[in-house]
This record gives C-alpha cells, sequence and structure tokens, in this order.
C-alpha cells in the first residue's frame, strides 16, 4: 500500500482550524470609500466580522486646532462628501452658540432649505448605488440623472458642486440670485415626479426583495448599543430624529411637513424603504422652505463679523440630523481665534460599528447586501 501524507490547507491566521479567514478589500467600492472587512467563515457562513478602518484617516480633528474659525469650514464638510452642506452646519452653529450669535430669518430658512436638497442628493447617491450592488445596473443612472438635475440648482446657488462652503458663521455666504428660487423650485418638482422610478423599479423588483427582505435584521437593542442613528436606527423601530425631537433650524416650524419615516423590520428591505421615504419627505420640506422664503421680507443673510474671530473660553455641544444620522460637534474654546478642541461625532463611525452584530451567521452570498445597506461614507468613518 502506498503511503500518504494529509495536508491541512488554512488561510490566514486560522491555519491551525477549519475556520478561514478571509479579507474583503481593502478597496474602493463605488463611492463609499475604502474599507476592509476582516471575516471568519466556517464554509459559506460568516462566523465573525471585524470592519478595519482607517485607510483614509486625515486627522480632520486635529487640523481644526490648527485653523481658525473660518478655515474650519472648508475641513468639516468633505468627510461625508455626499452631505456637504450638512457638516458645515453643524460646525458653524457650534461656533454660533459660542458666541452667542442671533443668524438672520432668511439665512435660517435658506440653511433648511439647502440642508434638505443635500439631503436628498445623499440618498439619490445610496438609493441608485445600492441596487447597482446587487447586480441591478439601471437605478443608478435614473439616480444620476435626478442629482444632475438638483447639483446644477446647488452649484448656481454655492459656486460648487460638492463641497459648497456656503455657511458661514453668523449666516451664509451671499443671497440666493435672482430667481434661483423658481429653478429650485422646478428642480424639486422635476425629481419628485421621477421617484416612482423608485418605488416602482426598485421596490416593486421581486429579485431585489427576496435579496433584502428579511435579511440583516438589526434589533433595536443593537441600534441603541452600537448607538446606531438615522434611516438605519428608524428602520428597526427607533423612532428618533433631531429634526422633530430638538428642532434647529426651521424645523420647529415644520413639523405640520416633516414625517419621520419608521419600519419595524430592521432589515435591508426596510432600510431601503425608510432611506425612500426620506426622500419623498425632504422634497416636501424643500418645498415648504420655498414658500416661507417667498414670504418674507428682502434681508439680510449674514452677521458682520470682526476681522479676527474669537470665541469666548468655554465649551459647547451641538448635533445635528444629518442625512446619514446624528453628527455631533463638541467645540472647546480657550478665547483664541483657533478651537482648542473640535470633536467630530459622525454617523458612519457608529452605523459601521453594526456589521460585527449583523454579519455573524449569516452567508457570504448576504454579506454584500447588508454592508451596502448601512449607507456609510468610509471618509466619515475615518475623518
Amino acid at each position: 500500500m502506498t503511503p500518504t501524507t494529509e495536508t491541512t490547507v488554512g488561510i490566514g491566521g486560522a491555519a491551525e482550524s477549519t475556520d478561514m479567514v478571509l479579507n474583503i478589500g481593502p478597496q474602493h467600492p463605488s463611492t463609499h470609500g475604502v474599507l476592509r472587512l476582516r471575516i471568519v467563515l466556517d464554509g459559506e457562513r460568516i462566523v465573525s466580522a471585524e470592519p478595519v478602518i482607517g485607510y483614509m484617516h486625515r486627522g480632520a480633528e486635529k487640523l481644526f486646532e490648527a485653523r481658525d474659525y473660518r478655515q474650519i469650514i472648508v475641513l468639516a464638510n468633505r468627510h461625508d462628501w455626499l452631505s456637504a452642506f450638512s457638516n458645515e452646519l453643524g460646525v458653524v452653529i457650534a461656533v454660533e452658540r459660542m458666541l452667542g450669535m442671533e443668524v438672520p430669518t432668511r439665512a435660517v430658512w435658506t440653511r433648511t432649505l439647502l440642508a434638505e436638497l443635500n439631503r436628498v442628493l445623499n440618498h439619490l447617491m445610496f438609493l441608485g448605488s445600492y441596487p447597482l450592488e446587487l447586480g441591478g445596473i439601471t437605478p443608478v443612472f435614473y439616480a444620476f440623472r435626478e442629482r444632475e438635475v438638483l447639483q446644477n440648482v446647488m452649484e448656481e446657488v454655492s459656486g460648487g458642486r460638492m463641497h459648497y462652503m456656503f455657511n458661514r458663521v453668523g449666516g451664509l455666504k451671499e443671497d440666493v440670485p435672482a430667481g434661483w428660487a423658481t429653478r429650485a423650485r422646478g428642480a424639486v418638482a422635476a425629481v419628485r415626479s421621477r421617484m416612482d422610478v423608485f418605488d416602482d423599479l426598485v421596490l416593486g423588483n421581486e429579485i431585489f426583495r427576496g435579496r433584502t427582505r428579511g435579511v440583516g435584521a438589526l434589533s433595536p437593542e443593537a441600534v441603541h448599543a452600537y448607538g446606531v442613528s438615522g434611516p438605519i436606527a428608524r428602520a428597526s423601530g427607533v423612532d428618533f430624529d433631531l429634526r422633530r425631537d430638538e428642532p434647529y433650524l426651521a424645523y420647529g416650524e415644520l413639523q405640520d411637513t416633516l414625517k419621520v419615516v419608521t419600519r419595524s423590520d430592521g432589515d435591508c428591505l426596510a432600510r431601503f424603504e425608510c432611506l425612500l421615504g426620506q426622500t419623498h419627505n425632504a422634497l416636501d420640506l424643500a418645498d415648504a422652505c420655498l414658500d416661507r422664503l417667498a414670504e418674507l421680507p428682502p434681508g439680510p443673510v449674514n452677521q458682520r463679523l470682526p476681522k479676527v474671530l474669537k470665541a469666548p473660553e468655554g465649551h459647547t455641544y451641538a448635533w445635528t440630523e444629518n442625512p446619514l444620522g446624528i453628527n455631533g460637534y463638541y467645540l472647546v474654546s480657550k478665547g483664541e481665534k483657533t478651537p482648542y478642541r473640535l470633536k467630530l461625532r459622525s454617523a458612519s463611525y457608529n452605523n459601521i460599528q453594526a456589521l460585527a452584530e449583523l454579519l455573524p451567521g449569516t452567508l457570504v452570498s448576504d454579506m454584500v447586501a447588508i454592508l451596502g445597506s448601512l449607507f456609510f461614507v468610509v471618509g466619515d468613518i475615518d475623518k
């Protein structure tokens, strides 16, 4: 009898066991950024998952300490490149609170309008790219068409397509151009009239529903444990939205229009439905802001600031309902022209941690469906 040799083949650190360690990434999946997942497999089933972050880390929080209060806005609007206007808002609101500054009414309503348009831009990206990650290429073309309509409006008012730099401490850079409100209203109407593409083409697709229904269910307890927020949390039945529960800007006067979309299943399909429902409501909020701006008399959109802007000594915390969830800004000042400390709590950082809870026990084939349904931007994780 010919002697045989038995060889055990393993991968990575699991060579001595039957499990296989698989690195997903680091690569750049679509627009979300460079993320790495270290997953341990038992056959086709995931045993454990560890998100490995830091590949896009730029040290924004330390750079805040070396820039004055006007300059930090350019850093703040870049970590979540799909929510640039909303990122700027949190910083300027925190500084204005430190200064005890009151923002002109016209600026408040314009900020609210642009924040909701930015919310639609953010959501359209994920409404298009998520089906793409599941094999459906058509919706992304529709999403980019609608995004282009709104991008033109945002570019006209601010001069920027992604990084708007339109907020200023005390208000806005300038008032909107003549006739812009009419063009903005037309853009909102055009996008709303074509949103049934996502209602019918995506949600009505049996393959999409088969890949997402009952997959990656996140419990409300896990939402609270990991600090998950935004549409992902509301898809698990956690009914919390800062625009309603702690209103800022003009949201206190928009409660009749604001509808917080929730679901109870907590799965991939519920997360997509929450994102889609929130997009519809953001378009309604934009129309309500345009109506109010039309009623306001002409007036200033910013406050006159000193040549050297210094915040008084102290600290404050401002948080906003960004498109992807709650962004928090903890500002500490020593009375200088630069922040002593500015800590950023970004939505994606907390949301992506839930992967360690969601992926174990699921099949590898469901991993991309779960990963894409968390609607994250890696720059928002790494800061």
